[in-house]
């Protein structure tokens, strides 16, 4: 698996914590928390996988961000959450960061096994 392949799996991951995340607050009947922990196994896995190779803090950076982005996103489209100019300035700021640790985390790599 080369290294554009973790880093693909752990936006996957990400978006599966939106998916667990929204599911805390809306699951309402068996089946969705069912989804809501599949959600959370789903992405700790994928995180866990892709730590082996990237480095631990730029990807638990990335992942966390994923998900407190994914998740102002996902509440303000599906369930009407309102989005304010704050909200979006502060997501905008964690993205600058989280996309500063991934320019300066290429030499921490671990070399990919194939």
């Amino acid at each position: 698996m080369n290294r554009n392949r973790f880093w693909l799996l752990l936006l996957l991951a990400g978006l599966c914590e939106v998916g667990w995340v929204s599911g805390l607050k809306h699951a309402d009947n068996v089946g969705e928390w069912v989804l809501t922990a599949v959600g959370i196994v789903l992405s700790f896995m994928g995180l866990i996988y892709v730590t082996r190779i990237l480095p631990v803090g730029t990807a638990y950076a990335i992942f966390t961000g994923i998900g407190a982005a994914g998740t102002v996103l996902a509440e303000t489209i599906f369930f009407g959450e309102t989005l304010d100019a704050v909200k979006i300035g502060l997501v905008i700021v964690m993205i600058i960061g989280i996309a500063g640790l991934k320019m300066t985390s290429h030499g921490s790599e671990r070399e990919v096994e194939e």
